[in-house]
């Protein structure tokens, strides 16, 4: 990540505000929801008061319709009470999903954007808890936390103001146990978002070793490695718990404050039993005066539980914000062919050089100038970490060379947008990728909206249509995740059949066929030589048998450039590294 990991959380609440622009779209619902808050607040404040009056009108032996007009009264405010509580939780809700599912969206949206940079440095488990972990602590966070201190501190002010105009004396003797209170709740919420910041971020390790874990099953089985796995994740689980046990000594102090305000309201109920017999306070007025200081109690201790929410919530925030910081890629999501950007297929390199910023140390590629006509089809070999498929990644603008010039048809690679430059490239590779669904969706993933008909003319041309005939669904056959139930024959022209369906002006093959049989080797050959042609085609390979056509051959070795000819002259070069490669493959 950058500089943005070492930033300090600064003022939470400021940093929380910050997701409030997601709640703006149903603004006016949220503010529906806070006048019915208001009202129904007021009304439970109205019940006290009432029940003080009923006790003394009986007191002062009045008729019983003075009571019972008290009564409906009381009956009818308990009732819009009730209603306008039911509106303002069911206007909240509506609102707090429909913002969530922006959060998701925005976020999802800003995370396939960026670079690949970015996600060289983060583990994909580690991604998918931002997503799902610590928005699910906004869940009850972003409208439902601040309906709840709006309600406890209009219920506190409103309910020490009517306590004051019914006695201030006994008012500050309630009031003098508050402060210590407070500073308890406030440090004790401050250590649990401490411990939660932590408790989550193991959550997110813990999360990725199980998606790793189950992505790679086969190797776990192969390596009879489920109790090294068993243990990395016991590991992780139990720092979370020990986090979780650490943070709930300051979650437990609650029950102090709660206490407090008990002894408090005991303290009260006797200094103001003292007040009547000194005629100093009437019988309801005490009453009126207890509930409210149970009312009062109740809602100061409610306010820490809300500020331990309120600091989860700011520890989720500060995760998801600095996702939201990252910076992203530049695409163009209503991108129109544009004829001053069309690519004709010539391609340079000119002096490039590149390291990656996970590993700056390591200098990839060093000085590399080359050139390709259009049509040309030109191979890319050497051995393992030459820098073979780091020139693919910078072609396709993953990332962007530290030194030297990418030009396309002569001009730098910078004048061109990124959509452009991507939507006339296709890259085949080894690892095919397939998503979970049918044949025809990744098919159609080449170039999404293409009919039937196209659909199936590139999966003739990638010679796979007479495999996808003998599947009982055909195109609508689920080939799993990531392809596991086809062969790996089947998913390489599967993909080629993709890159048919997008019709690139330039090619990559990226060791398309060096993990095949014989046959099914034969086969993606046959579809990839129909592929290439008339196109620009920079073939990365393993099996040097596969190239011996190609019209260039450019030999890498640690990021340099160390011969480039025809297949026939580089074996002509007695001392040469094709050559030496050449014999280690064919000999083997």
């Amino acid at each position: 990540m950058s500089d943005r990991k070492n930033r300090k959380a600064g003022s939470g609440l400021r940093e929380l505000s910050k997701l409030y622009r997601f709640l703006k779209p149903y603004g006016w619902l949220f503010a529906l929801g806070l006048v019915c808050l208001l009202i129904s607040t007021g009304a439970s404040l109205m019940f006290p008061k009432l029940l003080g009056d009923m006790v003394d009108i009986a007191n002062k032996g009045e008729m019983p319709e003075g009571i019972r007009r008290t009564g409906i009264l009381l009956f009818g405010i308990l009732t819009a009470q009730a209603l306008f509580s039911y509106t303002r939780t069911r206007l909240f809700v509506i609102v707090t999903e429909k913002t969530l599912a922006s959060i998701r969206q925005y976020l999802y949206n800003h995370l396939i954007r960026l670079p690949m940079s970015f996600f060289s440095e983060h583990r994909v488990g580690e991604l998918n808890s931002r997503i799902s972990s610590d928005i699910s602590l906004l869940q009850d966070s972003l409208t439902g936390t601040l309906a709840d201190f709006l309600s406890q501190m209009l219920v506190i002010i409103g309910g020490i103001t009517l306590m004051m105009i019914s006695s201030y004396q006994l008012t500050l003797f309630t009031l003098a146990i508050v402060p210590a209170m407070a500073l308890m709740a406030f440090y004790s919420g401050r250590a649990i978002r401490r411990y939660s910041k932590k408790a989550q971020s193991y959550v997110a390790e813990s999360n990725t070793i199980v998606e790793e874990t189950l992505q790679g099953i086969q190797n776990v089985k192969a390596f009879t490695n489920e109790a090294f796995e068993s243990s990395r994740y016991r590991e992780k689980t139990d720092m979370v718990a020990r986090t979780g046990i650490r943070g709930g000594r300051y979650q437990a102090a609650i029950s102090f404050i709660v206490l407090g305000f008990f002894i408090a309201l005991a303290a009260v109920i006797w200094r103001g039993a003292t007040m009547i017999s000194n005629g100093q306070m009437k019988a309801g007025e005490l009453l009126s005066f207890v509930i409210y200081s149970g009312f009062i109690g109740g809602n100061i201790a409610g306010m820490a539980g809300v500020y331990t929410r309120l600091q989860k919530t700011i520890g989720a925030a500060d995760n998801l914000l600095l996702l939201l910081d990252e910076p992203t890629e530049k695409i163009d999501e209503e991108y129109v062919p544009d004829t001053s950007h069309t690519l004709h297929g010539q391609i340079t390199f000119d002096g490039v050089k590149f390291r990656y910023p996970s590993r700056d140390e390591v200098i990839v590629l060093k000085d590399v100038s080359f050139s390709i006509d259009p049509g040309q089809e030109v191979a890319i070999v050497g051995p393992s970490g030459a820098g073979k498929s780091t020139i693919a990644s910078l072609l396709l603008k993953f990332y962007e060379p530290d030194g030297g010039r990418i030009l396309f048809d002569n001009r730098d690679s910078k004048g061109f947008p990124l959509t452009a430059v991507r939507a006339q490239m296709a890259i085949v590779m080894q690892d095919v990728f397939l998503f979970g669904g049918t044949i025809r969706e990744n098919i159609s993933y080449g170039r999404p909206g293409a009919s039937d008909e196209e659909i199936k003319n590139a999966a003739i041309q990638a010679n796979a249509w007479d495999f996808i005939q003998l599947f009982p669904d055909k195109m609508d056959t689920t080939v799993g995740e990531r392809g596991v139930q086809l062969s790996g024959g089947q998913r390489q022209r599967i993909a080629i059949a993709r890159a048919v369906l997008k019709n690139p002006r330039i090619l990559i093959l990226d060791e398309a066929t060096s993990s095949l049989d014989s046959e099914s080797e034969r086969l993606v050959q046959e579809a990839l030589e129909k592929l290439m042609q008339g196109r620009t085609s920079l073939v990365i390979a393993h099996r040097l048998s596969t190239i011996r056509k190609a019209d260039r051959i450019i030999v890498l070795n640690e990021g340099m450039i160390v011969e480039q000819g025809t297949h026939a002259e580089l074996l002509a070069n007695g001392n040469g590294l094709y050559k030496t490669l050449t014999e280690l493959q064919f000999t083997t």
